[in-house]
């Protein structure tokens, strides 16, 4: 049998795995929104698929509940975070300058709806795999600041301290950006990063 073809109005395996990828990444933005502004007891699934302009099942397709839902939110967040040690200056830089560059991302991090729910949200709201999943990413940052103090320290650009102390102050310090920080604020998110990471590098550079 001949003749002209029949063009398919069905997409091939690869175009429906990329729509659909992206179609998960937007239902992740959404719900890292929604969650960083409501908190997770007060965001309903029908508030996500309002955001998005689909109905509540068109959810189901991409994460199985919400619980899962805000875990991939968590953990994306801290993912980022721990993806800043690829953005670090060359080698041979100083401990401080390596420190500086990772701080300076982990504050980036948090001013994203991503980063707000990975500090906004307790990990108790997670299950228990997914929450040692998460503890685990967050054990790996602490320990990727804590080298760089260590590293800061041997060089003599960071003033000796304990970098146990020194990384749970940073972080700590960071992660009130996600908490408190509003969008509408006068204060512009990279202004106030870059003063808040002025602040910090000034207690711990060696007098």
């Amino acid at each position: 049998m001949s003749g002209t073809a029949i063009a398919s109005p069905w997409k091939k395996a690869p175009e429906r795995r990329h729509e659909r990828e992206l179609k998960r990444e937007a239902v992740l933005m959404a719900a890292a929104r929604v969650f960083s502004e409501r908190g997770y007891h007060r965001t309903s699934l029908d508030a996500v698929a309002q955001t998005l302009n689909v109905t509540k099942p068109t959810l189901y397709y991409y994460f199985e509940n919400k619980e899962a839902m805000l875990a991939a939110c968590v953990q994306h967040g801290l993912d980022l975070v721990e993806a800043g040690g690829g953005a670090e200056p060359a080698n041979g830089a100083t401990g401080m300058a390596r420190l500086v560059a990772y701080l300076t991302r982990y504050a980036e991090v948090s001013e994203t709806d991503f980063g707000r729910c990975a500090v906004r949200i307790s990990d108790a709201e997670l299950s228990e795999a997914s929450r040692k999943r998460v503890r685990r990413i967050k054990t790996g940052i602490d320990r990727r600041i804590r080298d760089l103090i260590s590293a800061g320290i041997t060089d003599g650009s960071i003033a000796p301290s304990d970098p146990k102390i020194t990384a749970f102050a940073l972080a700590g310090a960071l992660n009130s950006i996600g908490r408190s920080h509003q969008r509408d604020a006068d204060l512009t998110g990279s202004k106030m990063i870059g003063q808040y990471i002025a602040l910090l590098v000034n207690g711990i550079a060696p007098r």
